[in-house]
């Protein structure tokens, strides 16, 4: 029996945090989970290539849009389950465990997210991350995403945008999605380099734009700048 899970790996010069990544994703081998790891790549220029493929993952490349990556990702993937995760989150010890039992739901899943190195501001950012998940069914990519390949194939998949991806397929998964109880512990670092409030304060100002309307294509320079 194949094992039932493809790994999707969004990167784009990843190489300071995908090696941390997929070590953690051993914890799966044993129990047979994980049938093959995928490192959709939007044009590094880093050693995340190098990484990737010693790491024994497959490596594809093509357009820079984290939405057109997960795509892509999918795509190529032969799992009957689909876990996308961020290049800069590792997976808890433990997580194999919630995981397999998890397998015979049918729903798609999302882990807890945890900011390591975070101190306090981590702390209360990660608590309304993972409150606003339960409240309004809208986990961000950084807490990863189980979905079953068929229930991913009918509501769509990853639309091929730059930003938000991760809020529009929760929305399509709406009813069909709950947390899990693994932590997917993601880097604080974007936050400690712009300032905490200042980045969730834009977080939440972009996501409302484009829960009114506003289009990725624009949100995503004002997200770079």
């Amino acid at each position: 029996m194949r094992a039932p899970i493809s790994v999707v790996i969004p990167t784009l010069n990843a190489d300071q945090s995908l090696a941390k990544t997929l070590i953690a994703l051993m914890e799966g081998l044993p129990q047979g989970l994980i049938r093959e790891v995928i490192v959709s790549d939007g044009g590094s220029t880093d050693a995340t290539q190098q990484i990737a493929e010693d790491a024994g993952a497959a490596f594809i490349k093509g357009a820079s849009s984290r939405g057109g990556q997960l795509r892509r990702g999918a795509e190529a993937a032969k799992g009957k389950w689909l876990l996308f995760l961020h290049a800069d989150t590792e997976l808890a010890p433990g997580w194999s465990r919630i995981v397999e039992a998890h397998l015979d739901s049918g729903q798609a899943g999302y882990g807890q997210l945890v900011f390591e190195g975070g101190g306090v501001p981590g702390q209360l950012v990660a608590t309304w991350a993972n409150f606003r998940s339960r409240l309004f069914g809208l986990p961000y990519g950084d807490q990863s995403l189980l979905v079953p390949a068929a229930l991913y194939a009918q509501v769509g998949g990853y639309p091929d945008i730059p930003l938000m991806e991760d809020v529009a397929i929760a929305r399509a998964l709406k009813g069909r999605m709950r947390p899990l109880k693994y932590t997917a512990v993601t880097s604080a670092a974007r936050y400690q380099r712009e300032g905490w409030l200042r980045r969730g304060r834009r977080n939440i100002w972009l996501l409302l734009r484009y829960l009114t309307g506003a289009a990725p294509e624009k949100l995503v320079a004002e997200y770079r700048r």
